[in-house]
């Protein structure tokens, strides 16, 4: 027999880690931003996904009002920069609670560097950036989709098969489980695609 959990019952606050320890693991989007007085700010998101491929769209999910829906509201650029299990500990530590208009980036002494299509600068250590526009902010109950029209996506030089595309194993990006888990890069298997019936 399965135990049931219903958001009803339970309420937001004890359903929320029933949600995360169960869809699992969800790639972290370390997002940049540029507050309208340009201060960058740098917050990861473990809600964030591809949306559309055509036209290009990726999302992230803010639960609650923050800076980085904020400072994209404002702007309307955010840049999506891929975590890498190099980058556990500083991303962790960008997830404690700072002070509006601080500059995270400076904080934690992460550097950062120009973005090729948009004004909030992208993590330099990051082996793939996506750079965005504001397509539309969603807003569902507490949280807020935003949503994302992709202008570019940088990808470091070192991180690129023979095909021209980002190897999963060079990337190793970070996950975000249940509780306080991280996902490391797991082991990859390649099954080909079955023909039509």
């Amino acid at each position: 027999m399965r135990t049931v959990f219903d958001p009803a019952e339970m309420g937001p606050g004890r359903f929320y880690p029933v949600l995360t320890a169960s869809v699992v693991p969800r790639p972290i989007a370390w997002v940049s931003t540029v507050s309208a007085d340009g201060v960058p700010n740098l917050a990861p998101y473990s809600f964030f996904t591809v949306s559309s491929a055509e036209p290009p769209v990726v999302q992230f999910t803010s639960v609650t009002r923050k800076d980085s829906l904020r400072n994209v509201e404002a702007t309307g650029e955010f840049v999506v920069n891929l975590a890498t299990e190099a980058m556990l500990d500083a991303v962790n530590a960008r997830s404690a609670p700072y002070e509006p208009g601080t500059d995270e980036f400076a904080a934690l002494g992460i550097t950062a560097e120009p973005s090729e299509r948009v004004r909030p600068p992208r993590v330099a250590d990051s082996p793939v950036s996506i750079e965005c526009r504001l397509r539309e902010v969603i807003e569902v109950g507490t949280s807020f989709v935003v949503m994302g029209d992709v202008l570019a996506v940088t990808v470091r030089p070192e991180v690129l098969a023979d095909d021209g595309l980002p190897t999963f194993a060079a990337i190793a990006p970070l996950s975000r489980l249940g509780r306080d888990e991280w996902g490391m890069t797991p082991a990859v298997r390649r099954v080909t695609r079955p023909a039509a019936p």
